[in-house]
This record gives structure tokens, sequence and C-alpha cells, in this order.
């Protein structure tokens, strides 16, 4: 499958110059690809052309994605935010070019860090700067963020989008503790309290109290519905 891929993103990547050098992952949306590009380590993502969909809905909706998700990345960066650069975009092929970021996920070395405490405030810090501009992440996890020599840096805005909706806040934060608690559980209290830390220090108290609260809520949700589905099955 995956030199399937990497075939057909070598086709699309020599026409701008770029060198395909492995998959990086493979997603429902897109193909990410480490490659060569005009002399610098980068990422291509590729959002390939989904044939079951409508041929002109399948552009729109592709174009339209590649190129919020490299002007989320760019207003993150101008905020302070670490995050790829983008480098090129060829919205009409779906094809975003950033520079490379060295370095694991935090989900796989974030038991032997020893300075996980400070890791997650700076995190927290981030995603408070990018609330605060009126940007959510929509898929804010320990996987997409990359430990670094140079800090941390938040990666795949894929799904992220401009918007103020303090319940769309609420699901960021809530996607990170439960990302936490999934890979993490007897650390996921401590470092939430560090995210939520760096958070306020954002946003301050009041907008930290506001999405607390929606993240509770979006829990208790999440209990009753699942309390309904066990129910009708023990029915």
């Amino acid at each position: 499958m995956q030199d399937k891929l990497l075939a057909e993103a070598v086709g699309l990547l020599e026409q701008y110059d770029a060198r395909a050098e492995r998959v990086l992952g493979v997603g429902a949306e897109a193909v990410v690809v480490k490659c060569e590009w005009r002399g610098f380590e980068a990422v291509a993502k590729l959002r390939l052309a989904k044939p079951y969909r409508d041929p002109a809905l399948d552009a729109l909706l592709r174009s339209k994605r590649t190129a919020l998700e490299a002007k989320l990345m760019f207003e993150a960066r101008k905020l302070g935010v670490a995050a790829p650069a983008p480098l090129f975009v060829d919205a009409e092929e779906g094809l975003l070019i950033m520079d490379y970021i060295p370095g694991p996920r935090l989900r796989d070395v974030l038991a032997r860090l020893e300075s996980r405490e400070e890791v997650f405030e700076t995190v927290g810090f981030y995603a408070g700067l990018i609330h605060g501009r009126g940007i959510v992440h929509g898929d804010l996890t320990a996987a997409n963020v990359i430990v670094s020599d140079g800090g941390v840096y938040v990666i795949d805005f894929g799904l992220g989008a401009f918007s103020n909706d303090l319940e769309e806040q609420g699901v960021d934060v809530h996607l990170m503790l439960r990302s936490l608690e999934s890979t993490h559980p007897s650390l996921a209290p401590q470092l939430y309290r560090a995210f939520m830390r760096g958070y306020a220090k954002a946003r301050g108290e009041e907008a930290r109290k506001l999405v607390e609260s929606k993240v509770l809520e979006i829990r208790r949700r999440g209990r009753y519905v699942a309390e309904r589905r066990r129910r009708a099955a023990l029915a």
C-alpha cells in the first residue's frame, strides 16, 4: 500500500522540484511524505483525489482544505506557536509542502521525558494562543506534537478551522485530555493540570475556567451516551 502511495507521490512531487523519500503517514484525508524540496528537508502533504466522490466536489474540498491548513499554520506561527512553516502550496492539486521537524511524537516519548510537565505547559500555552486568535486545531493530541531539539512543535492543522466557538475550543482541550487518559492514564491528571496552567498564561484565568467547564460538559455528555448504549445492550 505504501509503495503504491509513494509511487503516486513521486510522480506529483517531481513536477515541483521535490524528491520523495518515504511515506510518514497515511490518513483518511491525506498522504504525508518526507521529501527534499529545493535543498530543504521537507514534508509534503498530499490530498489525493477520492474516486468515490463527485470530481468537482472532490477538487473543491481538497483545494479549500489545503489552502486553509496553510493559512492556519501561518497564523499560528505569527502568534509565536512553534509549528512547521509552509514552504509551497498548490491548493488545486491538494499539495502543501512544509519544513521538516525532526524528532519523535510526544505520545511516544512522554513516559521517559524528564520535563514532561514543562512540555505540556508549553503545549497548553500554544493552545491558548491559537484559541485567543480564533483558531481551533481540530486534532490536538500528544500524537500531533513533535519533541525536537529546538522545543516542542504542534503539527497537523488539517482538521483545523477559524472559530471562536467555545464548544470547539473545549473539544480541542478534551481531545488532549482523552489522548493522555488512553495512553498514559497515571500521568494524565498532572499533565492536564500543566496544560491548563499554560493555557491560562496565554488567555487568562477567566478563559481557562470557561474552557474547563466546557470540557466537563463534553465529558458528561459522553458518559451519558455511553450509559444509554450500555443499557440498550442489556435490554
